[in-house]
């Protein structure tokens, strides 16, 4: 159930009128993708609403940098599985591919990564905070469509398989704070390749 306003409007339309969640949500995706930090304060000013009202249109920051990301990551994976869907054998180590190289070849949002790798590692990988349980669901969603069809073959059940993609995808992609090596979205696709396999193998 939506607990906060942004939820509820993300649910709902909302009077354009006046500002709303949704209109902190856009700016909050703005300032990702041009590079800046998100900051509540800022986008109460920006909006001319009291950083009260934020708060309680959106939660808190971090509930607000879930949101933004969520919304930018789903839009970039539906473009990309459109881009797949006839495509032969596994789609989703090119789905995932498809993910990280849109993050780390925008110029904004691979500032915004490089300079809070930790944060959003923490955010966008823990089941608390929301986006990693909606990661999941998607990635089982496309995995089971790979197996329907006889993209992949697996003995794996189909959760634990879902796990271990959304994990590989992570490790490669948080490589700054886990290792201090660059983000590598084309070791991702390798290792996944090899890890789902194809129908002939």
């Amino acid at each position: 159930m939506p607990s906060t306003p942004l939820q509820r409007q993300l649910a709902a339309d909302a009077d354009p009128r006046r500002p709303t969640a949704l209109d902190a949500l856009a700016l909050a995706r703005a300032d990702f993708l041009a590079g800046r930090r998100i900051d509540l304060g800022s986008i109460a000013t920006r909006l001319g609403i009291s950083r009260v009202t934020l708060y309680r249109w959106v939660g808190t920051r971090e509930q607000l940098i879930v949101e933004a990301i969520w919304w930018l990551t789903s839009r970039t994976l539906d473009a990309g599985w459109a881009e797949l869907e006839d495509r032969p054998g596994p789609r989703v180590p090119a789905l995932v591919g498809h993910l990280l190289h849109a993050i780390w070849d925008q110029p904004g949002s691979r500032r915004s990564i490089e300079r809070d790798n930790a944060m959003y590692m923490n955010l966008l990988t823990m089941t608390v905070h929301g986006f990693q349980p909606r990661m999941l669901a998607y990635l089982r969603d496309k995995l089971a469509d790979d197996i329907d069809t006889g993209r992949v073959r697996t003995t794996l059940p189909l959760d634990d398989l879902a796990y271990t993609v959304l994990r590989v995808a992570e490790s490669f992609h948080y490589l700054p704070t886990i290792s201090g090596e660059p983000a590598d979205p084309d070791r991702a696709v390798r290792v996944l390749t090899a890890i789902l396999g194809g129908p002939g193998d």
